[in-house]
């Protein structure tokens, strides 16, 4: 099981100060955040893609290649990299190029975002969403799978002889999660091709995650990629942490409430009912997050969104001391102690390697 965080590159006024930090403090802010999440034992951090205020993640890539120099076993992957506004020839150099410079500790999740008004920028029609994820998935599948590629599909011009570099690390492409809160078609896309599953489990009921991921499942097994249950998940997930409770729902709610993404709406206390959101002590998120195997089973891959709606550096980093010290090595021991011996692990570039080669790759 892997543990991390994942941050959208959000630029939020400070509810408690009213002071709104500028691109380049929070481009700094994130930089130390990665670097913290290792620090602190954690073991993926993934970055969004927005091209949009107010977000700066318009180049993850590049944030990621920085990280990847300052930091030593950490896996970098992306909370979204757009493959429906991104031509699919950029992001197999991009991500292949960036698979070399870390080492191979390097994934990414693919999404089609949620800002209508970035397709025209990009000289596409967001009516064509999904068939756009589609179409450019197979290709990107095909530039990192084929080293001389002739394609012609509806939404860009033909390739005739072309050959993608660098070529994947090892020959073997970073591993792909298929990223989506609501569309089937995306959970199908990524039981097709035996990918991962990432759901964002922020916003949604668990019933609704409950039957996203089903899906997922009983597709992955239709095609022949193992058991239902040897599908490879991915959640979302949200919280705030505190020695006790009433200190963390007191220093929270502020944010919670002026936050451009759920603020004026439901109280904290019906939003935290509804959905995965946690706030509270340790002993709380961990309960809480034992809980999702409830409903998606035996999962690979536990992000928590701890960065956003105009939280502190300085609180962001005591949330991840938190979660490295008190919360993390709990989840590590009790989720290990309830998954059967069949069910995978989060793949990795050696176990890729491995599973390519016909080896075992052994997990210490």
């Amino acid at each position: 099981m892997q543990f991390g965080v994942f941050s959208v590159s959000d630029i939020t006024p400070d509810p408690t100060t009213g002071r709104t930090p500028t691109e380049a403090e929070r481009l700094q802010a994130v930089l130390r955040i990665a670097e913290k999440t290792e620090e602190v034992g954690l073991d993926v951090f993934a970055l969004g893609e927005h091209h949009n205020p107010p977000f700066f993640s318009s180049s993850p890539t590049t944030t990621l290649a920085w990280i990847a120099a300052r930091t030593q076993r950490l896996q970098l992957s992306t909370a979204t990299t757009l493959i429906t506004t991104n031509d699919p020839v950029k992001i197999a150099e991009d991500y292949a190029m960036l698979q070399h410079l870390a080492g191979g500790r390097v994934d990414l999740t693919l999404g089609r975002g949620n800002t209508g008004p970035v397709y025209p920028w990009f000289g596409q029609d967001i009516r064509q969403g999904i068939p756009l994820a589609i179409e450019n998935y197979a290709l990107l599948r095909r530039l990192w799978d084929e080293e001389i590629v002739d394609w012609e599909g509806k939404f860009r011009t033909p390739l005739q002889g072309f050959t993608s570099t660098p070529r994947p690390l090892d020959g073997v492409a970073p591993f792909v999660w298929h990223g989506s809160i609501r569309s089937p078609e995306i959970a199908e896309q990524a039981a097709y091709y035996g990918d991962g599953f990432f759901h964002n489990h922020i916003f949604w009921p668990a019933d609704h995650t409950r039957r996203m991921v089903d899906f997922y499942r009983r597709r992955f097994e239709h095609y022949g990629h193992g058991d239902a249950d040897q599908a490879i998940v991915g959640l979302g997930g949200q919280v705030f942490v505190r020695k006790n409770s009433q200190d963390a729902v007191r220093e929270f709610r502020p944010y919670f409430d002026e936050a451009p993404v759920y603020g004026h709406g439901p109280s904290l206390e019906d939003f935290a009912r509804e959905t995965p959101l946690t706030v509270g002590s340790p002993q709380q998120v961990i309960d809480r997050t034992l809980g999702f195997r409830e409903y998606v089973g035996d999962y690979q891959r536990q992000l928590f969104l701890v960065d956003h709606a105009g939280l502190p550096l300085k609180t962001v980093l005591e949330q991840l001391d938190m979660l490295g010290e008190e919360v993390v090595p709990v989840l590590r021991q009790e989720f290990a102690a309830r998954k059967p011996a069949h069910v995978p692990d989060a793949p990795t570039h050696a176990s890729l390697v491995a599973a390519r080669d016909g080896k075992v790759e052994v997990t210490v």
